[in-house]
């Protein structure tokens, strides 16, 4: 069991994506985790002045085989997989991928607003001159109806619908939150969240990754 590489490949890593990619040099940063069982160097762009983090990148180290690994999930195994990273020009290429991947996004999420209408029909805002009041209609197919995540008191109610956008065939969670007032009014918030295929095993492995880390919501403060 030896961290010789680990050690190596964090000292090395900054300066390789550093020189080969002038937007990572402005917004990106690591840090290392050594002392995990399975030691982590975790890329980040900041999103705020309060240090608020977006990851878009984790490489984990195995210390027993001495490898570089990111992890994935396989959709049809219903399992974690990883990816071996075999010498630091993979590190590299990966972390670089990952975080034009995640700059892509996030102009994208920049661009587009969701909502959606009583028919079952998604809107995208119109990225063209005629303002933001214009709207292109999604068709989106709902293959499931709409599932309870959590309700607390007949006051709160989370629930979530998995859809097929039609012409695209990118997938669609629609989230629903409705909060009775202490008037008897019912609020209703929707968002919608778009992603492709190849984004989707990605998403489900930094959810599961990292559900430890989440806390369970805090029911009495709403009650207080």
């Amino acid at each position: 069991m030896s961290l010789e590489w680990f050690d190596r490949v964090s000292e090395e890593l900054q300066d390789h994506l550093e020189s080969i990619c002038d937007k990572y040099d402005q917004v990106g940063h690591m840090s290392i985790d050594r002392g995990a069982k399975h030691p982590r160097i975790e890329f980040f762009v900041e999103t705020s002045d309060d240090g608020d983090r977006d990851y878009f990148c984790s490489l984990f180290f195995d210390p027993y085989n001495e490898e570089f690994y990111v992890e994935s999930y396989d959709l049809d195994l219903q399992q974690e997989a990883r990816a071996i990273l075999l010498d630091i020009e993979d590190i590299v290429d990966c972390v670089h991928e990952s975080f034009h991947e995640y700059m892509s996004e996030d102009e994208s999420d920049e661009d587009d607003f969701l909502d959606t209408d009583e028919d079952d029909e998604l809107y995208l805002e119109d990225d063209s001159n005629q303002g933001p009041e214009v709207f292109q209609e999604i068709d989106v197919e709902w293959t499931t109806p709409e599932v309870t995540a959590y309700t607390h008191a007949d006051e709160v109610e989370v629930t979530y619908q998995f859809g097929i956008v039609q012409e695209t065939g990118d997938g669609v969670l629609r989230r629903i939150n409705r909060v009775v007032t202490t008037e008897d009014d019912l609020i209703e918030d929707e968002s919608n969240f778009i992603f492709s295929k190849e984004e989707a095993s990605t998403i489900i492995a930094l959810i599961a990754t990292h559900m430890d880390s989440l806390s369970d919501f805090d029911f009495d403060q709403i009650d207080g």
